[in-house]
């Protein structure tokens, strides 16, 4: 894998575990499914055009990139989380 890209890797990777979050989240709220899947679609196709064009001006800022990244995927965990308490405290009572 060439090194340049090989610094994204991470965060490509929780990338995929942020979709699945938000993806449980849509779910959890009921929200339609062909509508969320067509935003996911739009927001991937997106970020694809970003990427491809942007990534020789964002190599300079790679290691701010992935800090900025895996932090947002980190408060969105925490946020999925202290929302499924009072459903976890629920089943078990």
């Amino acid at each position: 894998m060439d090194s340049e890209i090989k610094q994204f890797s991470a965060l490509l990777l929780f990338g995929n575990i942020e979709n699945l979050i938000l993806a449980a989240q849509g779910v959890d709220a009921h929200v339609d499914p062909v509508g969320l899947a067509a935003l996911s679609l739009t927001a991937v196709f997106c970020w694809f055009l970003i990427g491809t064009f942007g990534t020789r001006i964002a190599m300079k800022y790679a290691r701010y990139i992935n800090f900025i990244g895996g932090f947002a995927i980190f408060v969105l965990g925490l946020q999925a989380m202290m929302e499924s308490i009072p459903g976890i405290l629920a089943f078990l009572h």
